[in-house]
């Protein structure tokens, strides 16, 4: 069975805070940011839902995604979930449930 690798964004709402992960298993990682186990940015802020998700076969490709993401500019996050998800849909419930 192939790996599988994500870099991914959340926010709290349309517009609001914004951040960026990567992760092996992203259902078992959205469980977690919607529990709040993990203490952090994101629990903090109320960072739930899944707004942006790339899957990559390698962990290099996808960790390499990932800084990339990090180091844009808000703007630049703002239009590639714009453009890919306008109605900021949460697509973890789309993809996983």
């Amino acid at each position: 069975m192939e790996q599988k690798f994500w870099a991914y964004i959340l926010t709290n709402k349309r517009n609001g805070a914004l951040y960026v992960g990567m992760t092996s298993d992203l259902v078992r990682r959205m469980d977690q940011h919607r529990s709040g186990v993990v203490p952090g940015f994101t629990r903090r802020y109320g960072v739930k839902r899944l707004v942006h998700a790339e899957q990559f076969s390698d962990v290099y490709e996808a960790l390499y995604r990932e800084r990339q993401l990090k180091a844009w500019r808000r703007a630049w996050k703002m239009r590639l979930i714009e453009e890919a998800n306008p109605q900021w849909r949460d697509l973890a419930e789309e993809l996983f449930i």
